[in-house]
């Protein structure tokens, strides 16, 4: 299947091989956000929730969703993280929180997939942790910052 780095000759899903690749400085940055509503929000920020500091919760999950990224998505590549960044923000206008996640490693091949997870894993945690008070929640607009470094080169996000 030629184009296709994850597909072997006869259409199946294959690990690419990067044992052959040099290791370089990667790094990549994700965005996504939770819309949460006024009184989850002004909870949040009161750390008033029952399920206790939910954004200190979700930091630590997103740090360990970026790192175990090899685990949950099949054809990743384990990496050694040399940082892993996880800040969320709360945007009252919008009534939700924006997660960032900045992963970076040196290695053969990328992070970006370690940013996504951080992200998506940071975000579970607060829907899970905020879900008593309500559960009408919406998370949107996941997706890739930028990232720097490998055979494809550097990338930013344009609307």
């Amino acid at each position: 299947m030629e184009g296709f780095s994850h597909l072997d000759q006869r259409g199946r899903a294959k690990m690419v091989d990067v044992g052959g690749k040099e290791p370089t400085f990667r790094e990549a940055v994700a965005t996504g956000r939770i819309v949460v509503g006024a009184q989850v929000l002004a909870l949040l920020r009161e750390e008033k929730l029952p399920k206790g500091d939910a954004l200190a919760v979700a930091r630590i999950a997103g740090l360990l969703g970026a790192k175990k990224t090899a685990e949950l998505i099949p054809l990743c590549h384990p990496l050694p993280l040399t940082n892993c960044e996880v800040e969320l923000f709360s945007r009252e206008e919008e009534e939700a929180v924006e997660v960032r996640c900045r992963a970076a490693a040196h290695a053969p091949t990328g992070v970006e997939m370690e940013a996504l997870t951080g992200v998506q894993v940071a975000l579970l945690a607060l829907y899970d942790m905020c879900k008593s008070i309500s559960k009408n929640m919406v998370i949107e607009n996941v997706h890739l910052v930028s990232k720097k470094g490998g055979k494809s080169g550097d990338f930013l996000w344009k609307k």
